[in-house]
């Protein structure tokens, strides 16, 4: 019997070996209709994939040709943060640091306790957001999870001893809402402040939408299925045009076990990945809730868009049911043209689909909005291969089922029911604030072709999804018709396909904006700022060999979304990957998030020596103090 290490493994990687896919049947078949390797870039430019770039130059030095305020740096292996000539970097707030004065310095020696950390900035920072109140900026941070070998790494073993390690690994997951200040010109975190605040597994929630007091989310502690506790594993993030914090619930059945050996689950769960193993963290050992053979319920209560009141510290968390339940990446907010809200959302696992929700409502400046992330409609996209698409409703007369509580609650099984297209991990995804298009980061997927994702449905080769076994990603863009983001159809294309020019010479070397210089994998999370250059940030492979030889560590790149140029920015310390992004109001900081530098034990970011490594977030500016982004 194999037997495997879960710190070597990434989630979706655990996923598969505790939820083994089947193999394809029918590979031959798969084969014979899928796009020929050595002829694909062809027969993707003829249906119009890269209309936009067929014609691009593959060169980064265009003086004066560019909206780019830098000039590129080169991909490296350093553990630092690298950015341009001209840019500074600093240390805004790392894992561990106290919020509070009544709570410890962070310890390198024993990383803390259950009481400390839940006093103090959370781990692995991810989608975050600043808000201005007033005077007062207010950062609010997700902190996705822990790397047990780093939180337990005062511990012989790297594993939780005592109930209080899991708690303190608990405890590092959710949101962190933090005031900055940026006297002076450095950014740091305001001790004290009456905005600080945890939000963590034990806060507690609200349950809303269709799904609200339905049977699937009643359980012993709550009857009422209306009331829940905690947010984890929390990826990308939104904000609502009336100045919320939508936080995404991305990997959440990893946190479940079943103290029954013998306990089987429902094919339901299975389809999100829940089984009688967790990835080590042990939950279940200190809160009885995440045993499945005693609260089978329970996960049915995870893996939605959670709404936060940033300004309130004592407001309560609202669980958005109407967007779905599935591993939520981000969740994109658009007004459309008659005031209706739309909010574009992918689900990161391999083959899974990509969701757009339309409000019923509309928005309107000072009125309510409670019902509009409440009552709406959600769709699936189906995309064709000659470039054109459709939106395809999740009801109970499309799919079959018996209620939009239903379809809330097991809204993968509703998406493979109406037959939606099977994507490349779906990651973040952001609308253009110049035109009417929206881009998609799908960031690879070994399984394309070769098998089918959680639910049988097929992965074929094509469309927006055109290389089998993809390791390196690309970014999907589409143009809702009549530039109406209500509208059934869209017409679509690739903004890039992610490669290896050094490496390959057919389509995995990438698309024609991709080159020697620029090149990357794993393209992840996605941002505009206010002058329309698209943020790329990277979460791929950094081995800097083989098939990434030259792509070195993670890294952050900007995009034209006119001429199809790509720049690489910034380059992360070793193991990590970028991801989160945000400015100040007055677009002169950039603040970036470090996730998990040295994950396999080779960093000390960012406090150097022989320091324990830290996700930390840091501020980048400009020495002449102009705008960036």
């Amino acid at each position: 019997m194999t037997t495997y290490n879960k710190d070597e493994l990434s989630f979706d990687e655990y996923d598969e070996v505790i939820n083994p896919r089947p193999e394809e049947t029918d590979f031959d078949r798969v084969v014979e209709a899928a796009i020929n390797r050595r002829d694909l870039m062809r027969s993707v430019v003829a249906f119009g994939s890269f209309a936009a770039l067929s014609s691009f130059a593959p060169t980064i030095a265009r003086a004066g040709a560019d909206r780019f305020a830098f000039d590129q740096i080169a991909a490296n292996t350093l553990d630092a943060v690298t950015v341009p000539e001209g840019y500074k970097v600093d240390v805004v707030i790392s894992w561990g640091d106290p919020l509070w004065s009544d709570a410890p310095e962070f310890d390198g020696a024993t990383r803390g306790t259950g009481n400390s950390q839940a006093r103090a900035f959370g781990d692995n920072t991810d989608g975050m957001d600043v808000f201005s109140h007033g005077d007062k900026t207010l950062l609010v941070v997700n902190n996705e999870y822990t790397n047990r070998s780093i939180i337990w790494g005062n511990r012989t073993d790297g594993k939780a001893e005592v109930d209080d390690d899991v708690v303190k690994g608990k405890m590092a997951h959710g949101i962190t809402v933090v005031e900055l200040s940026g006297d002076g010109g450095a950014w740091s975190f305001v001790k004290d402040s009456p905005y600080n605040r945890r939000i963590t597994p034990d806060t507690e929630m609200e349950i809303t939408g269709p799904a609200a007091g339905h049977d699937l989310l009643k359980t012993e502690a709550d009857p009422t299925g209306t009331r829940s506790l905690g947010t984890w594993n929390n990826c990308g993030n939104g904000v609502t045009p009336w100045g919320t914090y939508l936080t995404c619930e991305e990997n959440f059945n990893g946190y479940f076990s079943a103290a029954d050996p013998e306990h089987q689950v429902s094919p339901e769960l299975a389809r999100y990945g829940i089984s009688g193993s967790d990835w080590g963290y042990g939950w279940a050992r200190v809160d009885e809730r995440y045993d499945v053979s005693k609260h089978p319920n329970e996960p049915n209560r995870a893996g939605y868009v959670v709404e936060i009141d940033p300004y309130d510290p004592n407001s309560t968390p609202k669980k958005r049911t109407a967007l779905g339940r599935f591993k939520h990446e981000n969740a994109e907010c658009v007004v459309n043209n008659d005031g209706r809200v739309v909010v574009y959302l992918g689900d990161d696992e391999r083959g899974e689909f990509i969701y757009r929700y339309v409000s019923n409502g509309v928005f309107a400046p000072g009125e309510s909005t409670e019902e509009l992330l409440n009552d709406g409609t959600l769709s699936v996209a189906k995309f064709n291969d000659d470039g054109t698409g459709e939106w395809r409703d999740l009801t109970p007369e499309t799919t079959g089922m018996a209620s939009l509580a239903e379809i809330s609650v097991h809204t993968r099984q509703a998406g493979s029911a109406v037959g939606a297209t099977t994507m490349d991990r779906p990651e973040w995804i952001a609308a253009n604030p110049n035109a009417a298009e929206i881009y998609c980061s799908l960031t690879n997927n070994k399984n394309r072709g070769i098998k089918p994702n959680a639910g049988g449905d097929e992965t074929p080769v094509g469309g927006p999804n055109p290389r089998e076994a993809n390791n390196y990603g690309q970014i999907v863009r589409w143009r809702p018709d009549g530039a109406d983001h209500t509208a059934k159809a869209f017409s679509w294309d690739l903004f890039v396909l992610a490669g290896n020019p050094t490496v390959h010479s057919d389509a995995y070397a990438g698309s024609a904006n991709v080159n020697a210089d620029n090149m990357f994998n794993s393209p992840d999370g996605l941002k505009f700022d206010s002058n329309g250059v698209l943020w790329i940030q990277t979460d791929g492979n950094y081995s800097n060999a083989e098939e990434f030889a030259g792509h070195g560590n993670n890294q952050m790149l900007a995009g034209d979304p006119v001429t199809g140029e790509i720049r690489r920015f910034m380059v992360g310390p070793n193991e990590c990957e970028i991801t989160g992004l945000t400015w100040s109001a007055d677009r002169r900081t950039m603040f970036v998030g470090i996730q998990h530098p040295g994950e396999k034990g080779n960093s000390h970011w960012p406090d150097g020596g022989d320091t324990v490594p830290r996700s930390a977030i840091i501020a980048v500016t400009r020495s002449d103090g102009a705008l960036v982004g």
